[in-house]
């Protein structure tokens, strides 16, 4: 039985064996200037961001700022953790969907179904990732509103979990399906069939991207995860979905 965890250890083993070490690079480089201009430009802006927030706090509930400033704080990381990996993904999808490509091949004998060309896969692969952002983009933003909400706010971290990890597996699982010509819609059916297999697999990618630096290197093991995941648990969805 292929668990979440199992594939996303075995993932990171096979990116960097033999054969598939050097497809990797790229993301890695692309994660690496990302990760670097934001880490400086939100240091550089954070304490503003801040300020500002506060401002709008009405005098009369002054007297709650050790309340709310950890709010805001919390608020402020949530949205920089989201705005990288959106951006992150957006740069580096060309690359991974390559990766997640060769990846099958080396675990299961046979390429993707896809037969477009390198060129016309990185278009594709950038046009697939607008429509995920337009999948995820207006339920974060819902999401943050209802943190702000006054009882129903106390769920909001328990809701902010499930969606980063459902998030983070339609990110990464989406990659090997839409080498096989798995429809975006489709792809979500698959996904929510499989609901604990899914779940589980975007909380560990989750907290993979929690990892300061560390987290540049085991992402494409998360695409590599991702491929034996959909050969194991998705693949075989296909009939199921159809009917």
């Amino acid at each position: 039985m292929l668990d979440a965890f199992t594939a996303l250890n075995r993932g990171t083993r096979l990116v960097y064996g033999r054969g598939l070490r050097r497809y990797v690079y790229a993301p890695i480089a692309v994660n690496l200037a990302v990760y670097s201009t934001m880490l400086y430009y939100v240091v550089s802006h954070f304490g503003g961001w801040l300020d500002s927030w506060m401002a709008m706090v009405p005098a009369w509930l002054g007297w709650l700022e050790w309340l709310i400033w950890p709010l805001f704080v919390a608020s402020l990381v949530l949205i920089v953790f989201f705005t990288f990996t959106l951006v992150t993904h957006l740069i580096a999808a060309p690359f991974y969907g390559f990766l997640a490509a060769k990846v099958e091949v080396q675990v299961t004998g046979r390429p993707p179904l896809d037969d477009r060309g390198l060129a016309r896969t990185a278009v594709d692969a950038m046009g697939r990732e607008l429509v995920k952002l337009g999948y995820i983009l207006p339920r974060a933003l819902a999401l943050f509103v209802l943190s702000w909400v006054p009882a129903l706010n106390v769920a909001a971290p328990f809701l902010w979990a499930l969606f980063s990890a459902w998030m983070m597996a339609i990110t990464y699982l989406d990659y090997p399906m839409d080498n096989n010509k798995v429809s975006f819609a489709d792809m979500r059916r698959r996904l929510a069939s499989r609901s604990w297999q899914t779940l589980t697999f975007g909380g560990w990618v989750t907290l993979i991207t929690w990892i300061p630096l560390a987290n540049l290197f085991l992402l494409p093991g998360a695409v590599a995860g991702a491929v034996l995941m959909w050969d194991r648990h998705y693949r075989g969805e296909r009939d199921i979905v159809q009917t």
